[in-house]
């Protein structure tokens, strides 16, 4: 069984991984400016979906979630808004 410190660890590391693994993604649209290869709805759905996480993590004062998914969305936002503009 894990400790309730090696749980945190877990969550901490799963977390980070996941959220910064959109700031490469996020680097190459801000400086291409090429979407063509994004889709739309899936990034539309995965906005939403963080956003509604950072809510639920926000309702049960979850730091851990409520920083990863206040990173995730600001890497998000600006693909999303490329994407919106540059198709």
């Amino acid at each position: 069984m894990l400790s309730a410190a090696q749980v945190e660890f877990v969550g901490m590391a799963g977390a980070t991984l996941t959220t910064l693994c959109w700031l490469p993604q996020a680097v190459k649209v801000l400086r291409d400016k090429d979407t063509r290869a994004l889709s739309l709805p899936a990034n539309l759905a995965f906005t939403l979906g963080v956003a509604l996480w950072l809510v639920y993590g926000i309702a049960l004062g979850n730091w851990p979630l409520i920083g990863s998914e206040t990173v995730t969305l600001a890497l998000m936002l600006p693909i999303l808004a490329m994407k919106l503009r540059y198709g």
